[in-house]
């Protein structure tokens, strides 16, 4: 962990919530390539965004996470600070893959939570990693980060890797849908999360 990684290619990324530049990085699959989102110049203490792909939330808009929304609102606010990145992971469905965790979907409707599912179909209840993160943010120079995240590991993988880092909320409204999904990151993930009844 903490080598630096060279860009594959740089482009203009027009979005709704501003201008970005959007750089491909190599990853571990060649199919499989990391993201940054890049707003404004680079410099000083950096808004952050370390995001995993979640191809039902981020694209399909599902109710069953909050990737989606969370992903929304760290452009958003990336756009109201006029500069930031967002770091986007290809480690989809917490590193076990979209078809398994479809898998896990089927046994969350017959009463597991999200980590007790996982388990059931032979992985970790975690099995994301951080260290694409690193390598990118150092490719990109950055030393400060105030992160977005409920996440407390996020948070330690950085400060382990030499990074300054400041934690920010960022946390959207729950529903029907994701109540129990958030309830089982705050009680079994350590994520700092308040969900009401």
């Amino acid at each position: 962990m903490g080598e630096v990684k060279e860009p594959l290619v740089e482009a203009r990324l027009p979005t709704k919530y501003g201008a970005f530049r959007i750089i491909a990085f190599p990853g571990d699959n060649s199919d499989k390539e990391n993201l940054a989102l890049v707003m404004g110049k680079v410099e000083g203490e950096m808004l952050i965004r370390i995001h995993s792909e979640c191809f039902t939330g981020d694209v399909l808009h599902s109710m069953r996470c909050d990737c989606g929304e969370q992903l929304d609102l760290a452009m958003k606010k990336i756009a109201e600070e006029g500069k930031g990145i967002i770091i986007y992971l290809r480690q989809e469905g917490r590193g076990i893959g979209l078809v398994n965790k479809l898998r896990a979907y089927n046994l969350q409707d017959d009463g597991m939570d999200t980590v007790e599912a996982n388990i059931a179909l032979g992985f970790n209840a975690e099995m994301r990693r951080y260290g694409e993160a690193v390598e990118i943010l150092k490719s990109l120079d950055i030393k400060k980060i105030k992160l977005m995240t409920n996440n407390p590991a996020k948070v330690e993988d950085l400060e382990k890797a030499g990074f300054e880092v400041k934690q920010i909320g960022h946390s959207t409204e729950p529903n029907e849908e994701n109540k129990d999904y958030l309830r089982t990151k705050a009680s079994k993930m350590n994520h700092k999360l308040e969900i009401g009844d």
